[in-house]
């Protein structure tokens, strides 16, 4: 049977893809996604280098949050250690789900433009529903900062900043959907009347947006 063991907190200066990992970490990655779990003969084996060799680059590999592994009894003696990746070192290969949204997204647009602006409208309905079970009840404040979290969730890496004057700023330091955006601009569209709707006690009004040259995408919240 499998002893689950907790992956240690991922390093936040960890680079952001395979390709600005050191080669050693790297080969050691992509050989474990290889096989799914793997020991440290097994890696030894595919790696053409020692078991020592191995053992070393997993310690820095696991201390970065990379890995983890599973204790498995086969019988009598010491357990063997599966290494396996975590979920930080998953989300450091590649993936193309801007460029397959956007492709889809083409294809329902040149089929029927109506119903490309029909999905856009649910998103932003399933968004908006999520968001008021958070906010509701809440001082507006409280809405903003809430609201900055759904956001940073979402993958925006939001914050909400309150201003000298009694205003919020919500600010957008990453697009989630960038590849989306800088085709549609509904997306963008979508994205102040989301937050319009979840703030009904305020103004809200964009003052940097990253398609107009601005680093990052900002809203100006005033209360009404």
């Amino acid at each position: 049977m499998a002893e689950m063991r907790a992956a240690p907190a991922p390093d936040v200066g960890l680079a952001g893809s395979l390709d600005q990992l050191a080669p050693s970490r790297r080969s050691l990655l992509m050989a474990i996604k290889r096989r799914g779990q793997a020991t440290v003969e097994e890696l030894a084996d595919d790696l053409s280098i020692t078991v020592s060799a191995v053992r070393q680059h997993l310690a820095a590999v696991a201390e970065a949050g990379l890995t983890t592994f599973d204790e498995v009894r086969d019988g009598p003696g010491r357990p063997r250690h599966l290494h396996r990746l975590t979920g930080a070192a998953e989300s450091l290969f590649p993936r193309a789900y801007g460029e397959l949204t956007t492709e889809l997204l083409g294809c329902v647009a040149e089929e029927d433009p109506e119903l490309l602006a029909k999905v856009f409208e649910r998103r932003r309905r399933r968004r908006v529903v999520r968001a008021q079970a958070r906010l509701d009840g809440l001082p507006l404040a409280e809405q903003v900062v809430e609201l900055a979290k759904v956001l940073d969730g979402d993958g925006y890496l939001a914050e909400a900043v309150t201003e000298p004057d009694g205003s919020f700023r919500i600010v957008e330091h990453n697009c989630a959907i960038l590849n989306v955006a800088l085709r549609y601009r509904q997306a963008c569209g979508s994205e102040i009347s989301f937050i319009r709707e979840v703030l009904p006690g305020a103004t809200v009004e964009r003052v940097q947006h990253l398609m107009d040259g601005s680093h990052v995408c900002a809203y100006e919240v005033r209360p009404r």
